[in-house]
């Protein structure tokens, strides 16, 4: 996703991929989203969840009982 902003070739992949994961009625998880534009780019795609930094960062797990 570091390029996406910055890369012609890049974003026309990434709307592509989106394009055929909704045209097979797949949702599509973008990971490692680590600006807001970023974030807004691909959600201006049609991307349907995120992943990354910008989303939360990652922390511990909690204590399951197990």
């Amino acid at each position: 996703m570091s390029d996406i902003e910055r890369s012609q070739d890049g974003t026309s992949i990434v709307k592509n991929i989106i394009l055929l994961a909704h045209t097979l009625d797949l949702e599509v998880i973008a990971e490692g989203v680590e600006t807001e534009d970023q974030f807004n780019l691909l959600h201006a795609m049609g991307c349907n969840y995120f992943q990354g930094w910008y989303c939360g960062r990652p922390g511990p797990l909690p204590e399951s009982g197990i």
